[in-house]
C-alpha cells in the first residue's frame, strides 16, 4: 500500500503535499525550561572588573539559552559572545509545583503587520507550565513563531488582581463540571443485554 500510494503521489523528484504529509515522521512537541543565565564582557586592561549581568531564558536547553542571553545582550548592551563570558547557567524549578497557581507575562511579538505588545494570564501549576501554554496560545490564536515572541516580565498573581475571563471562571469555589457523556449501567447482571431496540442517552 505504501509503495502504491508513493507512485501516485510522486511524480520524479518533486512529491506532493500529500505525500509530504502522509511520509513524514511525528515531531516532538517543544517543552520549554526556565534557565537563569549570569555572564559579562571579558576582561581586559582598561576594565578588568566589568558589570555582571543576570538574565531569565525561557528555552529548551542551556545552548539555546545561551544564545538567547547573546541575543539579548547584542540588543541592549552591544556585548557579543566574542567579547563576552558566560559565568554560571542554573535552570530554575518551581517551589511548588503541586499546587494551581495564576501567572501573568507580558511579551512582545512581531506580526506580519509591525511589533504588538500583549499581557495574558495563565492558570498552571509551574511558571514553566504557563510559558508554554503561552507559546502555544500565540501561534494557534497569531501565527506566532518562537523567534518572534519576547516575553518581558512574569508574576504570579493572586486570584483578585487577575482580568481574564479564563481564569477568573475558576476562582468560584461552587465551580461545577458537567458530564457530557455518561454510560448507564444496568442495576444487575440479569439485566444486561448485548443488543437493545431503543438507542441509549449518554447526556444528562
Amino acid at each position: 500500500n505504501c509503495r502504491r500510494a508513493r507512485r501516485q503521489c510522486c511524480s520524479g523528484p518533486a512529491r506532493c503535499a500529500a505525500a509530504q504529509l502522509a511520509f513524514a515522521e511525528p515531531q516532538e512537541t517543544m517543552t520549554l525550561r526556565h534557565y537563569q543565565v549570569v555572564g559579562r564582557r571579558a576582561p581586559d586592561a582598561k576594565d578588568p572588573n566589568p558589570r555582571i549581568y543576570r538574565m531569565l531564558i525561557f528555552s529548551r536547553d542551556k545552548v539555546g539559552a545561551k544564545s538567547r542571553f547573546w541575543y539579548f545582550m547584542s540588543k541592549l548592551r552591544k556585548m557579543k559572545k566574542t567579547t563576552g563570558e558566560i559565568l554560571a547557567v542554573n535552570e530554575l524549578h518551581d517551589k511548588s509545583p503541586t499546587t494551581v497557581k495564576n501567572y501573568a507575562i507580558w511579551l512582545r511579538y512581531n506580526s506580519r503587520s509591525g511589533t504588538h505588545n500583549q499581557y495574558r494570564e495563565y492558570r498552571a501549576l509551574s511558571l514553566t507550565e504557563a510559558v508554554n501554554k503561552c507559546y502555544q496560545d500565540m501561534a494557534g490564536r497569531h501565527r506566532a513563531r518562537f523567534s518572534s515572541i519576547h516575553i518581558i516580565r512574569t508574576a504570579e498573581i493572586p486570584a483578585g488582581k487577575c482580568r481574564r475571563s479564563n481564569v477568573t471562571q475558576f476562582h468560584n469555589p461552587h465551580v461545577k463540571f458537567p458530564i457530557t457523556h455518561h454510560v448507564q449501567k444496568t442495576p444487575s447482571r440479569s439485566f444486561y443485554t448485548a443488543f437493545r431496540a431503543v438507542k441509549p442517552t449518554t447526556s444528562n
